[in-house]
């Protein structure tokens, strides 16, 4: 969640020169994300790059196509446009109301986005959100539509609909037993390949002074007092205890939800949620961030993208 233009910068210089593929930005109400990523590709830093997840509530799906084929024309690369609902309060305080239908809403919203990116003319009027018209024609490279997922039934219409699913704090056997079946029997009923996953996974290499349990909980405690988070994760079998927090991170940490420790337990927690069928690791140090600021964050990514490079690197053979 930057607070300036320039903070993208470092981030950005991972992708482009290492062996990151995008990057990512959660929703913010510092600075809106798309800003963000916008001044960061007019600074030269012209990359791939995804949000997870911007929350519906906030705009007009007919706005939120727009700014995803803005934002592939400006940067010259594809952006995987993740959207989500957001908490039933804040929904509630931005549109005065919960949605009756969460999965109705998505459903709408998703494929209004998904027509307008696909250069379809709308005709749309449903009970949550209505569209007509269309996005005039322009060269810019493809959008892919991105469906926040915590629970099947939201990972089955994913299934139907997205590109990818974003997943954030899941843990790698629930993806694997849960998620990704459900994706795939949504994809299954709608006829088209499974969607990618994108899991965002909090990091915490070991550093002096760095207290993990009090890394992770400051990137997670809101997520860990949310109903729908909470009983996600019960349902993957990590009990979570109001009360005690810090317990419940310490159980987030061994069942390898999120990845702290030594490079070789971050590697083995990394390598679990690939098994588990992943196919894009979203790295996020916002913990690291929080307690050290920019510099701290950034190394900590750089040591992590670096131990992954050299452990997917082919082995050396000598001349036989």
């Amino acid at each position: 969640m930057p607070i300036d233009g320039e903070q993208a910068l470092p981030f950005a210089e991972l992708v482009g020169k290492g062996p990151a593929s995008r990057l990512w930005t959660g929703q913010s109400l510092f600075i809106d994300p798309h800003s963000v990523l916008a001044s960061a590709a007019g600074a030269g830093a012209r990359v791939p790059v995804g949000t997870s997840v911007a929350l519906m509530p906030l705009s007009h799906p007919f706005q939120a196509a727009l700014q995803a084929r803005s934002l592939a024309a400006l940067t010259g690369h594809p952006v995987v446009v993740g959207l989500g609902t957001g908490p039933e309060p804040f929904v509630k305080a931005m549109l005065g109301s919960t949605y009756r239908s969460p999965l109705g809403a998505v459903r709408e919203y998703a494929s209004i986005v998904r027509a307008l990116l696909d250069g379809q003319v709308c005709a749309s009027s449903g009970d949550y959100y209505s569209a007509r018209g269309g996005l005039p024609p322009m060269d810019a490279p493809a959008c892919e539509l991105g469906l926040g997922v915590l629970r099947p039934r939201m990972a089955e219409l994913a299934g139907e609909l997205a590109d990818v699913a974003v997943t954030w704090l899941t843990p790698p056997c629930y993806l694997g037993e849960t998620i990704v079946p459900a994706l795939a029997r949504g994809a299954e009923r709608a006829g088209r390949p499974r969607p990618r996953v994108a899991a965002v996974v909090h990091v915490s290499p070991d550093a002096p002074g760095r207290d993990h349990v009090r890394t992770v909980l400051s990137c997670s405690r809101p997520h860990l007092q949310a109903p729908h988070y909470a009983d996600m994760l019960r349902g993957a079998g990590v009990p979570v205890t109001p009360d005690d927090l810090r317990g419940t991170t310490e159980r987030l940490i061994s069942s390898r939800t999120v990845a702290v420790g030594s490079t070789e337990e971050i590697l083995t927690t990394l390598f679990a949620y690939r098994e588990a069928g992943v196919d894009e690791v979203i790295l996020s140090a916002f913990g690291i961030q929080a307690e050290g600021g920019t510099e701290a964050s950034r190394h900590a990514l750089g040591a992590v993208l670096d131990a992954v490079a050299a452990a997917e690197r082919p082995a050396l053979r000598s001349p036989a």
